[in-house]
């Protein structure tokens, strides 16, 4: 086997700078995306009512977050870009193992992004509730997988060196499905839930506020023993002691967040959920350095520097960094800020979407009329 001759080295400042940059864009990407999962896991829990209430309440909730949620997607993209540029051996590594995973969790982001995108083309409640399907898929199933990601990047898999020296991953998925893993899975499914509920609460009114914001609470109870659990084995079993920072103030921002709710102070209630993210992304990140995957048990992991690519890209991507960050978070704040108003049922107009039959017709052609029925022909004389 070819040893790394980096493996065992310490990592850089750039490298460093390069591995907590990509723990900020997962915070923001958990963070703006988090509350879009969430309201999409919402979409049929929360509306009420006869079945044309039902639409326009489910047509508010999809407004609530159409504006923002392609933008949100933008972070996970981010993410991926540079982790493939600073670190082209862990993305490497990450995106050949996790392949099914992640395929999944992309079909269903694909799923999501066709669903907001064509379910109001046409009005038809049939056709409207197939796109409701699609944006349940794409948001209950990356809420869920994210977590049994992350969960494995704490406990660490079981890493080969191919014929190069490189560590690869083999084990499929199933594997990847181990307790801590799944519990993982379970934290951010609750925590995007909590999260979407209050954003809920804070952009709309009337009774869809008040009920996203008794929602929040019960789920908020929910959060701090699921999630609190996990962080807790997390910390005993794979943190540092520095990492009981992050777990303290995961567990205070959700305690936190939870009294605000109650208060219907949903500003700060949404702050504090929001919170929650970067410090668990502390937790995960602090626990995997100094490795961008570490190895499972005893076994080799892969460290960042034998995941790193030269120090002339990363101080390349560093001024690119600097110059272009500035922008895009200006830009973000300012697109929240312009759709900062709450909305409410009366701001949903009519449906206007094309009518089916219509498109039918243009596709098929009318139907023929109903021959008429043969008449018996005259005797002859």
């Amino acid at each position: 086997m070819i040893e790394p001759i980096s493996a065992t080295l310490a990592p850089s400042a750039l490298q460093i700078l390069w591995f907590i940059l990509i723990a900020v864009l997962w915070t923001g990407y958990l963070v703006l995306e988090g509350f879009d999962f969430g309201v999409g896991m919402l979409l049929n829990i929360l509306p009420r009512g006869n079945k044309e209430q039902k639409e326009v309440e489910k047509r508010l909730l999809i407004n609530t977050i159409g504006p923002v949620w392609d933008g949100n997607e933008v972070w996970l993209l981010t993410a991926g870009g540079a982790t493939f540029a600073a670190f082209p051996y862990w993305y490497a590594t990450l995106f050949s193992g996790f392949y099914l995973a992640l395929l999944l969790i992309l079909v269903a982001l694909i799923f999501r992004g066709v669903a907001f995108e064509y379910r109001g083309a046409i009005n038809d409640a049939g056709w409207r509730q197939k796109f409701d399907w699609c944006l349940a898929v794409g948001a209950w199933l990356p809420a869920l997988l994210w977590g049994v990601a992350f969960g494995n990047l704490v406990r660490g898999v079981a890493l080969e060196a191919n014929a190069f020296g490189n560590l690869d991953y083999n084990g499929g998925l199933f594997p990847l499905l181990n307790p801590f893993s799944i519990v993982g899975g379970l934290t951010t499914l609750v925590l995007f839930l909590l999260h979407g509920s209050v954003f809920v609460a804070l952009k709309t009114d009337g009774d869809m506020r008040d009920r996203a914001n008794a929602l929040a609470g019960k789920l908020g109870l929910v959060a701090i023993v699921v999630a609190g659990g996990w962080a807790i084995w997390a910390q005993l079993a794979y943190g540092k002691a520095w990492t009981w920072i992050a777990v303290a103030v995961a567990a205070l921002a959700l305690v936190a967040a939870v009294l605000a709710n109650k208060v219907k102070r949903e500003g700060w209630a949404f702050f504090f959920s929001a919170l929650v993210m970067p410090a668990a992304v502390a937790l995960i990140f602090g626990s995997m350095y100094p490795y961008a995957i570490p190895g499972l048990g005893d076994g080799e992991g892969l460290s960042l520097m034998a995941a790193s690519s030269t120090n002339y890209t990363l101080t390349v991507m560093t001024v690119v960094a600097c110059i272009f960050t500035p922008i895009v978070l200006a830009y973000t704040a300012w697109t929240y800020w312009i759709f900062r108003r709450r909305l409410s049922t009366k701001d949903i107009p009519p449906p206007h979407g094309l009518s089916l039959k219509v498109i039918k017709e243009a596709a098929f052609g009318k139907e023929a009329p109903p021959a008429a029925p043969p008449v018996d022909a005259p005797a002859p004389a």
